[in-house]
């Protein structure tokens, strides 16, 4: 199990129109590879401060942040187990499952 300390980031927060990423968003994605172990399958799971939180709002970003890390294309995906946790403003977080290939 991968626990990252890091709260997930809205694809809003992420991209300047629809081709430029932000200063917050690749900031973003240098932690979050840097945190990253080897490649395998995954269940994804959010822990979010805020419950109107979409589930699916950080997943682009997470997956795209997957793809850099370990070179396959997510054309490739067929399924994701994605979850939602509510957590204390702070102390939001992601967590990779992982599965060998």
């Amino acid at each position: 199990m991968i626990h990252l300390n890091i709260k997930p980031l809205s694809v809003n927060c992420a991209f300047k129109g629809k081709r430029f990423k932000t200063k917050e968003y690749s900031q973003y994605e240098k932690a979050v590879l840097l945190m990253l172990p080897s490649p395998l399958y995954l269940e994804i799971e959010y822990g979010f401060s805020n419950s109107s939180a979409d589930i699916d709002n950080p997943n682009k970003l997470i997956l795209d942040i997957l793809v850099k890390k370990y070179n396959f294309n997510d054309r490739d995906i067929y399924a994701i187990d994605l979850r939602k946790k509510i957590v204390k403003k702070g102390k939001e977080y992601i967590k990779i499952k992982t599965y060998e290939r």
